[in-house]
């Protein structure tokens, strides 16, 4: 049940392409994005179905869920051009525990939760908390995650 909830995350994370950024269409599939990435894990544990499997595909489902948002975002984030290459070198840290790790990690550590539930409250405090501040708090953990992700070789 958990990685059918992960699949349709995929799913909905795809169809968020199709709609105009900021639309009633964007916001209700980011919601029930977000919301079902909460979900499947939580009914993987209350059913005793985690599996390395579900792992793997939840995680391929966040990059998935991160690179749409990313890309219907960033036109209209006006954030200074050294977070960007921030936002690049915390990527060039995971990508660099991908190749040493020869797979995708699969740890959802504390930070990296954190991480998550940060982006995924950005564009939906965007007009209300000036996003260059959001911009360097989200940055300063998913740099402190990615390092502990790094050297501990999840």
């Amino acid at each position: 049940m958990a990685n059918i909830i992960t699949v349709f995350r995929i799913v909905f994370s795809i169809l968020i392409l199709f709609f105009p950024t900021f639309s009633k269409a964007f916001y209700f599939l980011y919601l029930i994005a977000g919301l079902s990435d909460m979900l499947d894990g939580y009914i993987a544990r209350k059913t005793n179905s985690v599996t390395r499997i579900g792992s793997l595909l939840d995680t391929i489902a966040d990059t998935i869920f991160f690179i749409v948002c990313f890309i219907k975002l960033i036109p209209f984030l006006e954030i200074p051009i050294w977070i960007i290459i921030w936002i690049f070198l915390i990527a060039l840290i995971k990508l660099s525990t991908i190749i040493k790790n020869r797979g995708i990690v699969d740890h959802h550590s504390v930070l990296n939760k954190v991480t998550g539930f940060l982006l995924f409250l950005l564009p939906l405090t965007m007009e209300i908390i000036n996003i260059t501040y959001c911009s360097i708090v989200i940055c300063i953990v998913a740099t402190v995650a990615a390092i502990e992700e790094r050297i501990k070789g999840f």
